[in-house]
Protein backbone atom coordinates (compact mmCIF):
# COMPACT_ATOMS: atom_id res chain seq x y z
CA UNK A 1 0.00 0.00 0.00
CA UNK A 2 1.52 3.18 -1.47
CA UNK A 3 2.06 5.82 2.07
CA UNK A 4 1.32 9.58 1.84
CA UNK A 5 5.06 10.30 0.32
CA UNK A 6 5.01 7.21 -2.17
CA UNK A 7 1.91 9.03 -4.64
CA UNK A 8 2.69 10.83 -7.15
CA UNK A 9 2.67 14.99 -7.53
CA UNK A 10 -0.16 15.09 -9.67
CA UNK A 11 -1.94 12.94 -6.56
CA UNK A 12 -0.71 15.15 -4.15
CA UNK A 13 -2.34 18.24 -5.95
CA UNK A 14 -5.52 16.75 -6.37
CA UNK A 15 -5.53 16.07 -2.61
CA UNK A 16 -4.45 19.70 -1.64
CA UNK A 17 -7.17 20.88 -4.08
CA UNK A 18 -10.07 18.43 -2.32
CA UNK A 19 -8.78 20.00 0.26
CA UNK A 20 -9.23 23.68 -0.76
CA UNK A 21 -12.67 22.74 -1.99
CA UNK A 22 -13.86 21.50 1.42
CA UNK A 23 -12.73 24.08 3.56
CA UNK A 24 -13.89 27.01 1.06
CA UNK A 25 -17.56 25.17 1.69
CA UNK A 26 -17.26 25.36 5.01
CA UNK A 27 -16.04 28.76 4.92
CA UNK A 28 -18.77 29.41 2.96
CA UNK A 29 -21.22 28.37 5.68
CA UNK A 30 -19.74 30.95 7.96
CA UNK A 31 -20.22 33.93 4.92
CA UNK A 32 -23.87 32.42 5.56
CA UNK A 33 -23.87 33.71 9.30
CA UNK A 34 -22.37 36.77 8.16
CA UNK A 35 -21.57 39.44 11.16
CA UNK A 36 -24.41 38.12 13.42
CA UNK A 37 -21.67 36.31 16.19
CA UNK A 38 -20.24 39.34 16.39
CA UNK A 39 -22.93 42.02 16.04
CA UNK A 40 -24.35 39.15 19.28
CA UNK A 41 -21.09 39.29 20.87
CA UNK A 42 -20.82 43.20 20.50
CA UNK A 43 -23.96 43.70 22.06
CA UNK A 44 -23.96 41.63 24.86
CA UNK A 45 -20.62 43.60 25.63
CA UNK A 46 -22.64 46.95 25.47
CA UNK A 47 -25.62 45.12 27.68
CA UNK A 48 -23.00 44.42 30.18
CA UNK A 49 -21.90 48.49 29.80
CA UNK A 50 -25.16 49.61 29.79
CA UNK A 51 -26.20 47.30 32.61
CA UNK A 52 -22.80 48.87 35.18
CA UNK A 53 -23.84 52.19 33.39
CA UNK A 54 -27.46 51.96 35.04
CA UNK A 55 -26.19 50.53 38.36
CA UNK A 56 -23.96 53.48 38.82
CA UNK A 57 -26.63 56.35 38.15
CA UNK A 58 -29.08 54.47 40.60
CA UNK A 59 -26.48 54.17 43.46
CA UNK A 60 -25.63 57.97 42.35
CA UNK A 61 -29.16 59.19 42.62
CA UNK A 62 -29.41 57.06 46.01
CA UNK A 63 -25.96 59.03 47.23
CA UNK A 64 -27.64 62.56 45.73
CA UNK A 65 -30.60 61.51 47.80
CA UNK A 66 -29.19 61.09 50.96
CA UNK A 67 -27.02 64.08 50.46
CA UNK A 68 -30.08 66.50 50.35
CA UNK A 69 -31.84 65.04 53.49
CA UNK A 70 -28.60 65.86 54.91
CA UNK A 71 -29.00 69.60 54.25
CA UNK A 72 -32.85 69.09 55.31
CA UNK A 73 -31.40 67.99 58.56
CA UNK A 74 -29.16 70.98 58.95
CA UNK A 75 -31.83 73.41 58.18
CA UNK A 76 -33.87 71.52 60.82
CA UNK A 77 -31.25 71.72 63.22
CA UNK A 78 -30.80 75.41 62.51
CA UNK A 79 -34.37 76.44 62.67
CA UNK A 80 -34.35 74.75 66.10
CA UNK A 81 -31.61 76.89 67.35
CA UNK A 82 -33.06 80.12 65.89
CA UNK A 83 -36.12 79.39 68.47
CA UNK A 84 -34.19 78.63 70.74
CA UNK A 85 -31.62 81.55 70.06
CA UNK A 86 -34.80 84.07 69.77
CA UNK A 87 -36.15 83.45 73.22
CA UNK A 88 -33.59 83.80 74.81
CA UNK A 89 -32.91 87.40 73.47
CA UNK A 90 -36.14 87.81 75.69
CA UNK A 91 -33.76 86.96 78.35
CA UNK A 92 -30.60 88.61 77.99
CA UNK A 93 -29.33 91.27 80.46
CA UNK A 94 -26.82 93.01 78.69
CA UNK A 95 -25.62 94.29 75.33
CA UNK A 96 -22.44 91.37 75.50
CA UNK A 97 -25.16 88.56 75.53
CA UNK A 98 -27.42 90.62 73.25
CA UNK A 99 -24.38 90.47 70.83
CA UNK A 100 -23.56 87.08 70.80
CA UNK A 101 -27.23 85.75 70.66
CA UNK A 102 -27.57 88.04 67.10
CA UNK A 103 -24.04 86.40 66.21
CA UNK A 104 -25.45 82.89 66.52
CA UNK A 105 -28.92 83.75 64.48
CA UNK A 106 -27.25 85.11 61.72
CA UNK A 107 -25.05 82.13 61.37
CA UNK A 108 -28.09 79.52 61.76
CA UNK A 109 -29.49 81.71 59.17
CA UNK A 110 -26.33 81.53 56.51
CA UNK A 111 -26.71 77.90 57.07
CA UNK A 112 -30.17 77.67 56.28
CA UNK A 113 -29.59 79.44 53.31
CA UNK A 114 -26.59 77.89 52.38
CA UNK A 115 -27.79 74.31 53.15
CA UNK A 116 -30.83 75.67 50.86
CA UNK A 117 -28.93 76.64 48.11
CA UNK A 118 -27.09 72.86 48.50
CA UNK A 119 -30.75 71.58 48.14
CA UNK A 120 -31.42 72.69 45.23
CA UNK A 121 -28.21 72.06 43.18
CA UNK A 122 -28.56 68.33 44.90
CA UNK A 123 -31.93 68.31 43.46
CA UNK A 124 -30.89 69.78 39.87
CA UNK A 125 -28.20 67.28 39.57
CA UNK A 126 -30.66 64.80 40.79
CA UNK A 127 -33.03 65.19 38.00
CA UNK A 128 -29.97 65.27 35.29
CA UNK A 129 -29.05 61.76 37.07
CA UNK A 130 -32.73 60.30 36.86
CA UNK A 131 -32.88 61.32 33.29
CA UNK A 132 -29.51 59.82 32.39
CA UNK A 133 -30.69 56.60 33.82
CA UNK A 134 -34.19 56.68 31.90
CA UNK A 135 -32.26 57.39 28.19
CA UNK A 136 -29.84 54.40 29.97
CA UNK A 137 -32.69 52.01 31.07
CA UNK A 138 -34.64 52.56 27.46
CA UNK A 139 -31.07 52.01 25.58
CA UNK A 140 -30.41 48.96 28.15
CA UNK A 141 -33.90 47.35 26.94
CA UNK A 142 -33.87 48.30 23.17
CA UNK A 143 -30.33 46.19 23.10
CA UNK A 144 -31.83 43.60 25.10
CA UNK A 145 -34.53 43.68 22.33
CA UNK A 146 -32.04 43.65 19.45
CA UNK A 147 -30.45 40.65 21.00
CA UNK A 148 -33.10 38.12 21.81
CA UNK A 149 -33.81 38.65 17.73
CA UNK A 150 -30.24 38.46 16.67
CA UNK A 151 -29.86 35.37 19.13
CA UNK A 152 -33.30 33.71 17.50
CA UNK A 153 -31.96 34.78 13.87
CA UNK A 154 -28.46 33.02 14.54
CA UNK A 155 -29.82 30.20 15.41
CA UNK A 156 -32.38 29.52 12.67
CA UNK A 157 -29.24 29.95 10.68
CA UNK A 158 -26.88 27.60 12.55
CA UNK A 159 -29.80 24.94 12.31
CA UNK A 160 -29.15 25.06 8.52
CA UNK A 161 -25.60 25.31 8.71
CA UNK A 162 -24.53 22.92 11.51
CA UNK A 163 -25.19 19.64 10.23
CA UNK A 164 -23.40 20.39 6.69
CA UNK A 165 -20.58 21.81 8.79
CA UNK A 166 -20.13 18.65 10.28
CA UNK A 167 -20.14 16.99 7.65
CA UNK A 168 -17.96 19.22 5.93
CA UNK A 169 -15.48 19.26 8.93
CA UNK A 170 -15.44 15.28 8.94
CA UNK A 171 -14.35 15.24 4.95
CA UNK A 172 -12.10 17.79 5.58
CA UNK A 173 -10.50 15.35 8.33
CA UNK A 174 -10.47 12.93 6.52
CA UNK A 175 -8.52 14.60 3.62
CA UNK A 176 -5.91 16.16 5.82
CA UNK A 177 -5.39 12.29 6.80
CA UNK A 178 -3.95 11.61 3.60
CA UNK A 179 -2.16 14.70 2.64
CA UNK A 180 1.49 14.88 3.83
CA UNK A 181 2.18 16.76 7.37
CA UNK A 182 4.98 19.62 5.72
CA UNK A 183 2.02 19.94 2.76
CA UNK A 184 -0.44 20.63 4.91
CA UNK A 185 1.51 23.28 7.66
CA UNK A 186 2.33 25.32 4.52
CA UNK A 187 -1.24 24.77 3.44
CA UNK A 188 -2.56 25.79 6.94
CA UNK A 189 0.09 28.81 7.13
CA UNK A 190 -1.44 30.41 3.28
CA UNK A 191 -4.79 29.64 4.07
CA UNK A 192 -4.56 31.95 7.72
CA UNK A 193 -2.82 34.34 5.65
CA UNK A 194 -5.49 35.16 3.50
CA UNK A 195 -9.29 37.03 4.28
CA UNK A 196 -10.79 34.05 1.74
CA UNK A 197 -8.77 31.37 3.06
CA UNK A 198 -7.51 29.99 -0.39
CA UNK A 199 -4.24 28.22 -0.37
CA UNK A 200 -4.42 26.17 -3.31
CA UNK A 201 -5.52 28.42 -6.58
CA UNK A 202 -6.18 27.39 -10.35
CA UNK A 203 -4.00 29.40 -13.54
CA UNK A 204 -6.84 31.49 -14.86
CA UNK A 205 -6.21 33.70 -18.29
CA UNK A 206 -2.43 33.02 -17.43
CA UNK A 207 -2.74 34.41 -13.69
CA UNK A 208 -3.13 33.29 -10.34
CA UNK A 209 -6.69 32.69 -9.50
CA UNK A 210 -5.37 33.98 -5.74
CA UNK A 211 -3.75 37.19 -6.41
CA UNK A 212 -4.40 37.51 -10.30
CA UNK A 213 -0.66 38.27 -10.89
CA UNK A 214 0.32 37.15 -14.20
CA UNK A 215 1.72 33.34 -14.29
CA UNK A 216 5.11 33.22 -16.47
CA UNK A 217 4.35 30.69 -19.37
CA UNK A 218 7.31 28.53 -18.28
CA UNK A 219 5.97 28.33 -15.12
CA UNK A 220 2.54 27.31 -16.64
CA UNK A 221 4.62 24.22 -18.33
CA UNK A 222 5.79 23.14 -15.36
CA UNK A 223 2.51 23.57 -13.67
CA UNK A 224 0.99 21.59 -16.51
CA UNK A 225 3.47 19.18 -16.27
CA UNK A 226 2.86 17.71 -12.65
CA UNK A 227 6.26 16.86 -11.82
CA UNK A 228 6.39 19.14 -8.58
CA UNK A 229 4.20 21.33 -6.33
CA UNK A 230 4.66 25.04 -7.44
CA UNK A 231 3.57 28.37 -5.41
CA UNK A 232 2.53 31.52 -7.04
CA UNK A 233 5.88 33.44 -6.45
CA UNK A 234 3.65 36.76 -5.88
CA UNK A 235 0.86 35.06 -2.99
CA UNK A 236 2.33 31.91 -2.05
CA UNK A 237 -0.49 29.74 -3.18
CA UNK A 238 -0.05 26.63 -4.27
CA UNK A 239 -0.75 26.57 -8.41
CA UNK A 240 -2.72 23.95 -10.17
CA UNK A 241 -3.95 23.99 -13.81
CA UNK A 242 -7.74 23.64 -14.71
CA UNK A 243 -7.13 20.16 -16.38
CA UNK A 244 -6.37 18.50 -13.25
CA UNK A 245 -8.95 20.38 -11.52
CA UNK A 246 -11.88 19.03 -14.48
CA UNK A 247 -10.18 15.52 -13.65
Amino acid sequence: MATKTDITVEEKLKQLYALQVIDSQIDQLQVLKGELPMEVNDLEDEIAGLGTRVSKLEGGINDLEVEKKNHENKIKEAEILSERYKKKMDEVKNNREFEALTKELEFQELDIKLSTKKIKATEANIELKKESLTNAQENLETKKTDLEAKKVELEKIKEKTDKEEIKLNKKADKQRKAIEERHLKAYDKVRKAYRNGLAVATVQRDSCGGCFNKVPPQIQLEIGMRKKIIACEHCGRVLVDGTLVEK
